[in-house]
């Protein structure tokens, strides 16, 4: 097979102890998935029969830490610290109870939001993919595979930003949980191998400013570390 231009490479993240790498396909991310973080933006009640999904391109993904480019168009980028799933087969209409069996590994990373623009948008009614879809809006740590450290329930998600703790949370706080996440994504799209599932952030949402610091962290699982220039 021949290309009418040199096609993209594929965006790929490390995996801890290992020279492979992960292919990653697509980025799925659940929103409103603490409740103390919902009601920080302007959402009283969370409803289990509609989960609130978007996505990121794949090549958003910053792999391993860094450096993070601040984006253009915004005075408002915020951090939001996420445990992130990746996925090593899927399919659709997965049961709950066999999602497991569909991931590979866990990470922590960040989805990385022009604030503004989503503020704007959401007042005018319209999609806010601008917000959250843009260039290096997903750093990811190196993964850890399932096979290694289990499938954690219980753990500490937070982050600081130049040494100061902005958000913490046990990840068993998590309205959905990561089997449950996949189960109702599966209902909207086809899961494959490759993909990434942003699980959803704590409260304590907030800026990032050029030259700031962060260190995120899942404990026992991964560490992010990286600065915005």
């Amino acid at each position: 097979m021949s290309y009418a231009i040199p096609p993209a490479a594929t965006p790929v993240l490390p995996i801890f102890g290992s020279e492979m790498r992960f292919p990653v396909h697509r980025i799925y991310c659940i929103g409103r998935n603490y409740a103390e973080h919902a009601k920080e933006m302007g959402a009283q009640a969370v409803s289990r029969a509609q989960p609130v999904f978007f996505l990121k391109p794949a090549d958003t993904v910053v792999p391993g830490g860094g450096d993070v480019p601040y984006p253009s168009a915004t005075k408002e980028l915020h951090h939001e610290v996420e445990m992130v799933v990746a996925l090593q087969s899927g399919g659709r209409d997965i049961d709950a109870t066999r999602a497991r069996e569909c991931v590979f590994g866990y990470g922590v990373g960040l989805d990385l939001t022009r604030r503004d623009l989503q503020a704007a948008a959401k007042a005018k009614g319209l999609p806010w993919d601008v917000a959250k879809g843009f260039d290096a809006s997903a750093p990811v740590s190196s993964l850890r595979a399932a096979g290694e450290i289990g499938h954690p329930s219980h753990a500490q998600l937070s982050l600081r930003v130049n040494g100061e703790l902005r958000q913490q949370t046990d990840i068993a706080e998590m309205i959905f949980p990561v089997a449950d996440i996949i189960a109702e994504l599966s209902k909207l799209f086809e899961l494959k191998g490759g993909d990434l599932v942003f699980t959803g952030t704590p409260a304590g949402v907030g800026p990032l400013q050029r030259g700031d610091e962060f260190r995120a962290e899942l404990q026992g699982v991964a560490v992010l570390e990286a600065r915005i220039v």
